[in-house]
């Protein structure tokens, strides 16, 4: 991967790329739209709302099935998400080595989620990776609009103090890989987390052409540093 400037700052997703949230996410979201009488597979949610904030949902269900997503729907879908977060999250492997890594360079990092940020804290607390991102840790709620929009990695680097083009986002959706694009920053595309083998996902993500791909975290630290690999293209 060829660099403009050297990475200053590391912008990490959260879901998919510091937890491997999304199947448990994709399952809670398939039992609550079947309630709405929505029929869906995992694939099928994780095509539409993979990296997408809950008013982006929302829409998609308004536009697509002309159901109205409601408070009551939201409430029970995150308390029972955040159960199954409780009990069942992990992190993904090596990311705590990446942070020590970035640490060791001197570089900046911080998460930009399109989560509500009660969501990312709980995510990574119960990962115990919470004190590794505290207090840089951006939430979709803070910017008027999600991704795919730019807003929320614009406002992430401004926050941090660092121009987009000395940043690094690393995502695992191709919202997120669009949003990183349009805000003018290099993007890696993670694809180690366990919703990754998706056929329609592996062609999204295949069409956009991120700056880098791989499926192990510690790689990342080659990325950063300007080190040119071939792209991974394994499934997870």
């Amino acid at each position: 991967m060829m660099a403009t400037q050297p990475t200053q700052l590391v912008i990490f997703d959260c879901d998919g790329v510091l937890v491997d949230s999304e199947p448990i996410a994709l399952d809670v979201l398939v039992d609550a739209l079947a309630v709405k009488g929505i029929t869906m597979d995992a694939e099928g949610a994780a095509e539409r709302f993979l990296g997408r904030s809950i008013s982006s949902l929302a829409e998609v269900v308004r536009q697509e099935f002309q159901v109205e997503i409601d408070q009551a729907f939201l409430t029970h879908m995150r308390e029972a998400l955040y159960a199954r977060f409780r009990s069942d999250l992990k992190p993904i492997a090596g990311i705590k080595y990446v942070v020590g890594g970035l640490k060791a360079l001197g570089i900046s990092w911080c998460v930009a989620s399109s989560s509500q940020r009660e969501r990312i804290e709980l995510s990574l607390a119960a990962t115990d990776l919470l004190d590794h991102f505290t207090p840089s840790i951006f939430s979709a709620t803070m910017v008027k609009n999600g991704k795919p929009a730019p807003d929320l990695f614009l406002y992430a680097a401004a926050a941090m103090g660092v121009e987009p083009s000395a940043c690094l986002v690393v995502e695992d959706s191709p919202a997120g890989i669009v949003a990183a694009q349009a805000a003018g920053m290099r993007v890696c595309a993670f694809t180690g987390g366990s919703h990754t083998g998706y056929a329609s996902y592996q062609a999204a993500l295949g069409a956009l052409h991120p700056d880098a791909r791989f499926d192990a975290m510690e790689e990342l630290l080659h990325f950063v540093q300007g080190a040119r690999r071939p792209e991974n293209h394994s499934d997870a």
